[in-house]
Parts: structure tokens; sequence; C-alpha cells
């Protein structure tokens, strides 16, 4: 029973039989065909150049040294003597203001320090001249008055003696004379010492208070004569002739503008990049073509938002003998952290890297070889090979049929 059923299985299933056989066929014949083709692969050759690795942002240029120029009191704009742009030396005149309060200010402010320096001098005389005078008048009267006392007094001691005078009469006569004393005494002290501590101290106070008066009231006069601190250029003007301004309104801004200090805003993973020294390239879209260049100046110690950007702030000051870079301007920024000069590259997406080291896949006779490297400096585009390859070899980059690479691979290199 069991022979016979052999053969009736094979003939229930000889379809599916010869269906499997033909997908062997298929397999192994593409196997073997495939053993014969290449990869079509893009490469590159390794080259030397200059590589550096950079960090691009942003900044804006401030001057170095500036002055802001605002009104020191509200007042109208007299004169405007510059236009925005222009440059200017030291001790030019720039804008006036008008003046004619100040100078009442300091005409009453000096009024007030000289009655306050004759208090000052009556203090250390005693009082005004004619006080003075008067006093010692008086004094000498008290000093008659008193002589002519003592006289009495030891002329009716003496008739007392005799019995000629009562003691009620020496006794008046001895009230007089101490009377005569006390007035004496008084007008000595007043001459000698007329005014209490509290008074000296009430007139020095008022001195002082008038002298700050009247030096802040010439500092406002000189304020309402706008003049340049410096050579520079005037870069801002807020106001017109004929304006009127309130105190602290700001009226015009100077620069020199012979070195400028760029501001760059580095974001927050690149700061741990930065070092002092490392150098700084300045861009402005509105000047293009043209480099300034810098060192970086510090390295950020605290981090800020900056727009939607949590950023590190670093500086650098660049020469613009020209002029050409203006306060506030927004620029390019490009900041080497480092360089080499004709070493050996390739494109950044010819590495590749394992467990064991970088490495590439060398082209030799249209056979891919891996080779292990040593790198150096990599930017977005480039990496430095200091050791594994040679100028001229080619390099895989990858394939263009989505094919993996692999070491032995037959390749074919696309243009």
């Amino acid at each position: 029973m069991a022979a016979r059923a052999q053969p009736g299985f094979v003939l229930r299933h000889r379809l599916l039989i010869g269906i499997a056989g033909v997908a062997v066929a298929v397999i192994l014949l593409a196997s073997f065909m495939s053993r014969g083709s290449s990869v079509p692969v893009r490469a590159a050759k390794v080259e030397r150049q200059d590589i550096r690795s950079v960090i691009s942002t942003n900044g804006k240029v401030e001057p170095v040294q500036n002055f802001e120029a605002h009104a020191p009191i509200g007042t109208t704009v007299k004169r405007i003597l510059v236009k925005e742009g222009d440059r200017v030396k030291r001790g030019q005149m720039l804008l006036e203001l008008d003046d004619l309060e100040a100078l009442s200010q300091v005409s009453k402010s000096l009024a007030q320090v000289r009655a306050s320096e004759a208090d000052l001098s009556a203090l250390k005389t005693g009082g005004t001249q004619e006080e003075v005078l008067t006093t010692q008048s008086q004094l000498v009267k008290a000093k008659t008055q008193r002589d002519t006392a003592q006289r009495n007094l030891t002329a009716l001691l003496d008739l007392q003696k005799n019995g000629a005078a009562s003691p009620g009469e020496v006794k008046a006569a001895q009230d007089e004379l101490a009377r005569a004393n006390a007035d004496v005494k008084l007008l000595e002290q007043k001459i000698a010492d007329r005014y209490s501590k509290t008074e000296i101290a009430s007139v020095q106070a008022q001195n002082q208070q008038a002298k700050v008066g009247y030096q802040a009231a010439e500092d406002v006069l000189n304020k309402l004569n706008i003049r340049a601190p410096f050579d520079g250029v005037v870069y801002s003007l807020a106001v017109q002739a004929g304006n009127y301004v309130n105190p602290g309104d700001l009226l015009l801004q100077e620069a020199d503008l012979s070195k400028v200090r760029i501001r760059a805003f580095v974001d927050e993973p690149d700061v741990g990049r930065l070092a002092a020294g490392q150098t700084m390239e300045i861009t402005w879209d509105a000047l293009p073509g043209q480099t300034w260049q810098g060192k970086v100046e510090s390295i950020p110690s605290t981090l800020k938002m900056h727009g939607t950007r949590n950023v590190g702030e670093t500086t650098c000051i660049v020469e613009n003998p020209e002029y050409k870079l203006l306060p506030n301007v927004n620029v390019g920024v490009t900041i080497i952290t480092s360089e080499d000069k004709n070493v050996l590259t390739v494109p950044r997406e010819a590495l590749r890297e394992d467990d064991d080291a970088p490495y590439v896949f060398l082209i030799n006779n249209d056979v891919l070889q891996r080779r292990n490297v040593q790198t150096s400096i990599a930017n977005l585009t480039q990496v430095e090979i200091t050791q594994g390859l040679e100028a001229g070899s080619m390099v895989a980059l990858n394939s263009t049929n989505s094919k993996p690479l692999r070491n032995g691979l037959q390749v074919k290199v696309i243009e």
C-alpha cells in the first residue's frame, strides 16, 4: 500500500514542485549574474587644501568711544551746526540750546554765593562793620560806667569808716558796680564770641549750599552749548532746530569710529569651542565682498536670552579706518576655532566610523578597500586626514543605487 501511495503524492504536487524549481533557478541565475556586475558609486579625490573649523553667527556693531548729549533742562533747540555723518574735531560746537533761563539762574545763584560769603565774613569778624563799631562804642561806654561805679563805691566805703555813709548807700553802690561789670563782660563776650556753634554751622552750610547751586547752574549753562569731546563722527541727530526738549532727552550721538567693537552672539552649543585670541571675521550685507578682522577678547561667563536663542556674548575690536562700519548695524560673524593649511582632506561623507576607528573606502582597481585613518579638523563639508591616505587617492562617498558599501565590493565610479 505504501509503495503505491508515493507516486500518487508526486502526481498530486508536481505543479508546486515545478514552481519551486523555477524560483531556485531564478535566484541562482541572479546571483551568478551579480557576481560579474559593478556597483555605481560617487567618489572624491584626496586633496591638499586649507581647512578650518568655524562658528557662524551674527553680531552688532558698537562704538568703542561714544558720546551722548542729553538736554540738561527743558528748553528749545536754538541751532544745529552739524548733520549726521559729519566728521568733527574735539571742541567743535555741535548744537546750541536756548540759554536765557539758565543765565538767569546763574545770576541768582551767584548772588546767593555773594550773600553767603558776606555772612561768612561777618561770622569771622563778629558781625558787620556797623555792628562791630556799635558794639565797640557800647563797650567803651560800659567800661566808663564801670569805672565811675568803682570810684563811687570806694568813696562811700571811706565815708562809711567815718560814719558819713550808711550801709544802704554802700550796698547800692556795690550793686551798681556789679551791674556795670556784667555789662562790660557781656559786650566783651559779644565781640569775642558773638555766634553760637549752631549759628556758625548754619552760616557755613548756607555758604556751601550756595556754592553747589552756583556750580550746578554753571554746569547746566555749559551743557546748553554742545561741543565734541573728541575727534569723531556724528552718527545720530535726534532733534531739529526749534524743537522743544524735556530734561534728559537725547540730542545727538558722536563716536570715534576708527575702531569699533563687534558684539557676537554665540549659541549655547558652540560656547565651549570659544577661546581668547581666535580670529573673528566680520561681514556686512550692505558691503558685500568686504571683510574686517579682529580677535576674540573674552569667553562668555554667562548665557542670556537673545530673542528666542540662548547665547553667550563675546566681543572683538576691529579697525575701521574708512568709517564704513556704523554703530548698531547687524553684521555676520565667523569665528575661526581651528585652522590648518595645505593638509590632506576628504569630503565629510567619505568618513565612516565603527567601534575600531574612523575609516574610508579606498578605491583600488575598481574594488573597495577599507582603510583606517586618523583625522584632525572637521567642518560641515571636509575632514582633515593626518594618517592613512595619500594625495590623489580616490575614496568612495556612496552608491547611486542605494546598495551598501563593503570591503572588497567591485564598483564603478560615476562622474
